[in-house]
């Protein structure tokens, strides 16, 4: 398991349960020598060879989380041979039995790999290893105890991969609760999800009922109204006093279906209170001001009479121009753009302008294919789908001599 929330299941780390094991296990060797008897002429005074075999007993434990078996193997051999080369006491001798921090290791050992492997592992190291490490720990005891060197050091190893499981099997049913847990939540946040959406999906299709038949309404009236015009003018103003009403009615119950079918995300995200206003024609010239301060020259014109915009409009001209000019910037390098903004009456519409003079030492043809290699093609077809929708012409090229120019005519008709 990933995290073992190591030792038994306490959200420690493996690193820092493996480390701290290592380092109390190399403690625990390093101070044995000072509290054996200074008299007991058995054990071999500590060498270089003892130096290594303790660290050989304890530092595995610190990479234990990547190769259990292997650590468990080097603890347990390390610990073997430390009590076969006589540097620390027997498990069983003639002075009674001892479990010292060589062997601690190696039941920590066991622990560690019968919470972190499988059931197949951990009943090998039961039945294979923990009885072959006990009868070889009972051929290096005295003749008289070896009985008591068997039992003890496989009770021992036997309690330690029996919590170990315990261990394993308690971090099993807390993970299957809390993943049951999670899962009951996202079942019932999804229920909840469809009981609202079909809740608003029933009154979608009320106040659709509503508005279609205002709207039917609205007709019915206004044709009425136009046949009483010249027989009942008060009649007809009647008509379209209740045609004004039925509307506002409408848009009151139009507004309703939006608020209904709007998600919490969307209102969040599209708060309109948050949201600031939508450019028009009059701020464009701010945004040729702005684009001067990055240092581009450009020239600003216009001509004719303005005419009234609907909003949709007003924002697709302005975007035209943002557009254009920023392309100018991104494509054309040190050049010099104009801007024209020409009103017309007869008929009603709006034209704009935005040309430049080229990058330098760009051939004419090249800029175009340049735009789109470099991703501003995608403006230009924003900008088409934005005269389109409001029904105007566009048209996009580089000038003969060198330079670009954007053209787009807004009819107001």
């Amino acid at each position: 398991m990933k995290a073992i929330r190591s030792l038994a299941g306490h959200g420690i780390p493996p690193a820092v349960t493996d480390t701290g094991l290592a380092l109390l296990a190399v403690a625990g060797c390093l101070a044995l020598p000072e509290a054996v008897p200074a008299g007991d002429q058995a054990l071999r005074t500590p060498d270089a060879w003892w130096l290594g075999l303790v660290l050989l007993t304890a530092v595995p434990l610190a990479v234990h989380r990547h190769v259990p078996l292997v650590s468990l193997l080097i603890t347990a051999s390390a610990a073997t041979a430390l009590q076969g080369l006589s540097y620390v006491p027997q498990v069983a001798g003639p002075q009674g039995t001892s479990i010292g921090p060589t062997y601690l290791a190696v039941a920590a050992a066991v622990f560690l790999t019968a919470v972190r492997r499988g059931p197949w592992l951990t009943t090998v190291v039961a039945g294979v290893f923990v009885p072959l490490d006990a009868l070889t720990e009972a051929l290096l005891a005295p003749a008289g105890h070896r009985l008591a060197a068997f039992v003890t050091v496989a009770v021992l190893l036997l309690a330690a991969w029996a919590f170990g499981r315990l261990a394993r099997a308690r971090t099993a049913i807390r993970d299957e609760a809390v993943e049951r847990a999670a899962a009951l939540e996202r079942e019932q946040a999804a229920n909840a999800r469809a009981a609202v959406m079909h809740e608003r999906a029933r009154i979608a299709r009320e106040l659709h009922d509503i508005v279609a038949h205002n709207v039917s309404l609205m007709v019915v009236q206004t044709i009425a109204a136009d046949r009483v015009q010249d027989r009942a003018p008060e009649k007809a103003h009647e008509l379209h006093a209740t045609v004004e009403q039925t509307g506002r009615d409408t848009v009151t119950e139009l507004r309703r279906l939006l608020d209904v079918l709007r998600t919490e995300e969307e209102e969040e995200r599209h708060d309109p209170s948050k949201e600031p206003p939508q450019p028009t024609v009059d701020a464009v010239p701010s945004l040729v001001d702005s684009v001067r301060a990055t240092g581009l020259d450009v020239d600003f014109a216009v001509s004719g009479a303005p005419l009234a915009l609907p909003a949709g409009t007003h924002l697709t001209a302005y975007r035209i121009v943002q557009e254009a000019l920023t392309n100018t910037m991104k494509h054309a390098g040190p050049t010099r753009a104009r801007v024209d903004l020409v009103w017309e009456d007869q008929p009603a519409r709006l034209a704009i302008r935005i040309c430049d003079d080229g990058a330098v030492g760009v051939a004419p043809g090249v800029r175009d294919a340049t735009v789109v290699a470099h991703g501003a093609g995608h403006g230009l077809v924003g900008m088409r789908e934005r005269i389109a929708a409001v029904g105007g012409t566009l048209h996009t090229g580089p000038r003969p001599g060198g330079g670009y120019c954007v053209h787009a005519v807004l009819d107001l008709a």
